[in-house]
Order: C-alpha cells, then structure tokens, then sequence
C-alpha cells in the first residue's frame, strides 16, 4: 500500500499557535526545540511554550458561569403559587430581582439560564392569543394630533396588610411620541375621569386634537358600530369642547383601532408581581415608577424613547384652558382635623367618622356628589354631600354612643334611632 504523506517545506512561528507545527518533526524525526529560545523570541513563557507544543488549544467560546445560581430559591419562592404573586412574563421577574434584590446580569441571559431550569420555564409558557391569524395595518399619527385613552380594569391586588382592593388604572397615551401617562384608582366613575384627563394634560402641557377611545360608559351613551356613529354622553362632550380636543370612540369590539395603547397595557400586569408585599400608597408609587420606566425605554414598534420624542410632541399640543374653566374638573385634597365629636366640617355642614379617627388630620375629597374622607390612603366614610348641618352615617353614631356611655348598653340601638330621626336622618 502505497500513501502520499504531506511534506512540510517551510515553517514559519510568527505567534505561540504557530508551535503546533512543530510537533510532526518533534515526532517523527527527534528533532530538538530550544524551548528557551522560542519563549524569548515570542516574548512568552518557556512553559507557553510547552503546553502549546504538546497540542493546547485555547477556547474560543467563552466560559459562562450561571447568573441565577445564586437567586435559585429566591426565584423559587417568587414563583410559589402560595404566594399570590403573579409574574406573567419572564421580563416582570428580572425586574422584579433588579428591584428588590439587587440583580445584575442582563435580560438575555437571565431568559438563557431560566430555560435550564424546567421547573421554571415551565411556569412562563402559555397559549398562543386567539387573534395570532388576524391581519393588523399600521398607521401612525402627526405630532400634537391624537391621544389613545383606556383603562387597566378590576385588577385583584392583595395589600400587604392582607387586605384586597380592586384598584383601576387610567392610562392616557400620545399617539406620535407613545408619552402616557398613568394613574391609579379605586373607582372610574365620571368624575374621576375628568380629573385624571385634566392631570394628564397638565403633565402633557397641553391638549391633543382628539383623544381616540372605547365605547365606555363615562363616554359613550351609545357605542358607536360599523352601522351607526354611536352618541357621545353630553357631559363628557361638554368637557371636551371645554378642552378644545375631539373625541373619536372606536368600533364596538375592535381594540386594535386603539392598538398604540392596547399593546401597552400589559406592561401593567406587572404590579400582580408585588401581591402580598405593599400597601395603597406604596402601589401608587409603583404605578409611577413603572409610567417613569417605560417613558424612558425603546419602544419597539417604532426605535423611539417616548420622553425623548415627547419634546417634540408638546409644541404641537393646543393650549391648557383656563383655570376658571379646569377647576370644576378637578378633584382637590383638603386636610382636615376631625373633632371631639367625630366629625368634620365641609361647607360650614359636618360628617361623621369613626371614633378612633378623633383629633387626628384625614383628608377629603368630593367627587361623584359625594365627600370622600380617607385617612392617609385607607378610605374610612363615604356620605351624600348635604344641606344638613349634622350628617352621621348610622354605624358611627352607634360607635360614638358605645364609647361616650350616652345610652344604657341594652337601649343603644333604639336610642340611635330616636336621636337620629330628631337630626333628620333615619337609621
């Protein structure tokens, strides 16, 4: 048998991976290196030197070390179901780790390592979306023109005192810039909505064109369908020619005419993350970071920054009306010291509140026809605004009388009733 061997004619060591071709002629024909030389005239070690000759090849992949090894049991608990907190997407439990304890590595390779551990990518995969199949067109909007309103409806948060709220989130975006603003509710009656489009007007420094919206009830008396143009509520037609903007409700049933804040919304989704770990006031705080967030991020449908573009945007808004005009608007805050007889002054009338609120400053809010008094965040009465000069909400008058001894225990209920009939209001 007969095999062509391949003779080396030149050799030529410009680098230390340039030694491997020595190894032929070490073995075949004994030939001797000056280990020593070499190493001087490559400017390396002699033991370099060595290793390369034997055949070391250096690694051209770079050695990667678990970035979640150390968040294991953190990452664990987060995902319990027995906590309630819900992270519906993978980029919600990075932020969240970022948050709250200190996660440095990027978003890339937490969802590389995540996918190692089934236990965990197991709990992130979901369904496909029904509409997956449904033909979308693109449109975008001149500076200063529109604005896309909507609301984050009947989201279930457990507070940390284990209490749950259904709180609303108002959300307000500028269609050019994608600039929103968000705000955080209890309730999305009329009232309300007005005062959030008022803040976020003032935040915006000015007033769009048209605020594009969905057929509810606060705007719409009827919905507007491929047949009909729908009616606009009177009062929210009134505040809109008060503001100077139009307002363009969307088919019944078709979101994605809004679709520039309908694909926004569940970044919202992450305050279920923070189930069980804070109270009212916290939440609306979180609310506020996350809005400063996603200002200050890419969105990807269009490679722009929101507050970046937003300088734009603003010197094209119509101007801020009157103050005359905004303040009916308006929801205002006033600071109150409830009295010995647990009550507080609104419009030279007073109004109940529980007993353990006496001498202490709660804060009231009227809208809806109604005063609304909280103390710190946690809202403690709810009464009809009155002509009356005293206005006791029944269970209040009863505390009140339990405490004060007014009445023998036997006779309270009965008593209430006589007093509160004499004050005008049946129990």
């Amino acid at each position: 048998m007969i095999i062509k061997s391949n003779i080396i004619t030149d050799i030529e060591i410009k680098s230390k991976e340039d030694l491997i071709k020595l190894q032929p002629l070490m073995e075949a024909g004994g030939m001797k290196i000056n280990k020593s030389q070499i190493a001087r005239e490559l400017g390396i070690d002699r033991r370099t030197v060595d290793k390369y000759l034997k055949g070391f090849k250096k690694s051209t992949s770079r050695k990667r070390t678990n970035c979640l090894t150390d968040f294991y049991d953190i990452i664990e608990d987060l995902l319990n179901n027995s906590t309630g907190q819900i992270f519906y997407y993978k980029s919600f439990l990075w932020q969240y780790l970022k948050d709250n304890y200190g996660y440095q590595g990027s978003y890339v390779n937490f969802c590389l390592y995540l996918k190692k551990y089934s236990e965990f990518d197991s709990y992130f995969k979901k369904r496909k979306p029904s509409n997956v199949k449904d033909i979308t067109i693109r449109f975008e909007t001149d500076k200063g023109k529109q604005a896309q309103l909507d609301w984050k409806e009947k989201i279930t948060f457990k507070l940390k005192d284990g209490n749950e709220v259904i709180v609303n989130v108002f959300v307000l975006l500028l269609s050019y810039s994608r600039f929103r603003v968000y705000r955080l509710s209890l309730s999305k009656t009329q009232d309300i909505l007005f005062n959030f489009l008022d803040d976020a007007f003032e935040v915006f420094g000015g007033v769009p064109k048209e605020i594009l919206t969905d057929n509810m009830s606060n705007v719409m008396d009827e919905a507007r369908t491929k047949k009909s143009s729908g009616k606009i509520n009177n009062r929210f037609k009134q505040f809109a020619d008060d503001y100077g903007f139009e307002v363009k409700p969307c088919i019944a049933y078709s979101p994605k005419t809004k679709g520039k804040v309908e694909s926004q919304m569940k970044i919202l989704d992450e305050i279920r993350a923070y189930n069980g770990t804070l109270d009212y006031d916290e939440l609306i705080k979180l609310v506020e970071k996350i809005n400063n967030r996603v200002n200050g991020k890419v969105v990807k449908g269009t490679g722009r920054i929101p507050v970046m573009y937003f300088e734009k945007e603003k010197a094209h808004l119509s101007p801020l009306p009157r103050k005359e005009i905004r303040k009916p608007y308006q929801i205002n805050t006033s600071r109150v010291k409830v009295n010995s007889s647990c009550m507080v002054n609104y419009k030279n009338n007073q109004y109940s509140v529980p007993p353990e609120y006496v001498d202490k400053h709660v804060l009231t809010q009227v809208y809806d026809n109604h005063l609304h008094i909280y103390y710190n965040t946690k809202l403690i009465a709810v009464h009809p605004i009155s002509e009356k000069r005293l206005n006791y909400l029944p269970s209040h008058y009863v505390e009140i009388a339990k405490i004060s001894h007014a009445f023998k225990e036997d006779d309270i209920y009965q008593k209430a009733k006589e007093n509160l009939k004499l004050l005008g209001r049946n129990m």
